[in-house]
């Protein structure tokens, strides 16, 4: 395996794992929202904080330069989606190197 297919592969498994912690952030987000009282305790707990502490500088440095767009009570940000979405583009250029 040439060493640009290697360093290739570890990125993408770098962004996939990013990936599927952003999707953890997601649920918790909607869980603390929506039931009351959520608190999360023993292995939740430790997913939860590996979770918040990698997706946190990616998200607060897209919402830095695009606020959360007010409706009179309500809020949309787009950090999220465009971190996703900026993910998800990576991956798909990375394993477009790699060749799978």
């Amino acid at each position: 395996m040439p060493a640009v297919s290697f360093l290739a592969t570890i990125v993408y498994i770098a962004l996939f794992l990013f990936f599927l912690l952003m999707w953890v952030r997601f649920i918790l987000d909607l869980l603390t929202n929506f039931v009351r009282g959520f608190k999360p305790r023993g292995p939740v707990l430790v997913l939860a904080e590996a979770a918040y502490t990698v997706t946190d500088p990616p998200l607060r440095a897209v919402r830095k330069v695009l606020p959360p767009v007010r409706f009179g009570g309500v809020a949309l940000d787009f950090g999220w989606s465009l971190v996703m979405l900026a993910v998800i583009i990576l991956m798909s250029v990375v394993s477009a190197g790699i060749g799978m």
